[in-house]
């Protein structure tokens, strides 16, 4: 079996640091073993297996899993919106709200934010990335798009990946301002988006179930962003209202209970990308960075 650390850039601290992996036993039996992949393939990607489990976690009950959790993974309760004793149920707080300054939106029209909070893959070509979380690993932009008319007008462009782990804020913002058009939903599977399932078949993120928005009249020419479903990720909650106006960094919605991803598309040239992100992503390694951080600046 193998047994690959997670390790990411830190772009606070700006060391590399190793992943505190929720669930990880069952992560690496479910993609690294070969009874465990039956399983996978059976069961843990279909509907039915997230949508109990996103039963269980928002029964009254589940609410005794907060502190521990809390504690295990050491979140700092000063940025909750509500005292971690006010959820009624796990997945409550999952989705979690913040206070409004817990997340500082970098300022500048010309600057773009990342969309979430997580570890976050950037890429200045995707179509010249020789791979994504190994070399040699990778999708095309029509598979993501599920339309090729569409995915060619994002032909050579940026594109970020924005991992969401469960002790991750669960929210998604906009990345730059504009105005959103209606959410369309890709259907699909659920597979794990952990690095661990990632490395084996980086397939798993297009075959997984997605919403796309297309946002229009951005300082940055036309922005594509998807949120990704995952195990025990059943719902995708947009909250926007389409065709108003939103500035960066108003809120787009919600993922509950477990990891989840959020990809966004620049097309060509219309943005440069921060180097230190840009330069660990072209070592496959992940940069961790908050929602409101600066991505990048507008390109044309």
């Amino acid at each position: 079996m193998c047994a690959e650390p997670i390790r990411f850039y830190n772009r606070y601290t700006q060391s590399v640091e190793t992943e505190q992996v929720y669930g990880e036993k069952w992560l690496r039996w479910s993609y690294e073993t070969p009874l465990g992949r039956i399983a996978v393939g059976a069961l843990l990607t279909r509907a039915v297996f997230s949508h109990w489990y996103g039963w269980r976690m928002n029964r009254r009950i589940s609410a005794q899993r907060v502190l521990p959790f809390i504690a295990d993974y050491n979140l700092n309760v000063e940025e909750f919106a509500r005292s971690p004793l006010e959820f009624k149920s796990f997945n409550e707080f999952f989705y979690r709200a913040l206070k409004r300054d817990a997340r500082p939106i970098a300022a500048g029209e010309d600057v773009a934010v990342f969309a979430a909070d997580g570890r976050h893959l950037a890429f200045p070509d995707v179509d010249a990335v020789p791979g994504f979380y190994v070399k040699g690993a990778k999708f095309t932009l029509g598979r993501l798009f599920d339309d090729e008319t569409l995915a060619g007008e994002f032909a050579g462009g940026s594109m970020v990946i924005s991992r969401l782990c469960p002790v991750d804020y669960h929210r998604f913002h906009f990345p730059v301002s504009g105005v959103p058009g209606e959410p369309r939903l890709i259907n699909g599977l659920l597979y794990s988006v952990s690095p661990i399932a990632l490395r084996r078949n980086i397939g798993y993120l297009v075959q997984n179930k997605r919403a796309l928005t297309l946002i229009e009249g951005t300082r940055f020419g036309r922005v594509a962003m998807f949120e990704v479903g995952a195990t025990c990720v059943g719902t995708i909650k947009n909250v926007f209202a389409d065709g108003r106006p939103v500035a960066k960094g108003d809120e787009k919605g919600f993922f509950t209970f477990g990891g989840s991803c959020v990809i966004t598309v620049f097309q060509k040239g219309r943005i440069r990308l921060d180097e230190d992100v840009v330069a660990q992503s072209a070592r496959h390694v992940e940069t961790y960075a908050r929602m409101g951080d600066r991505l990048g600046v507008a390109g044309e």
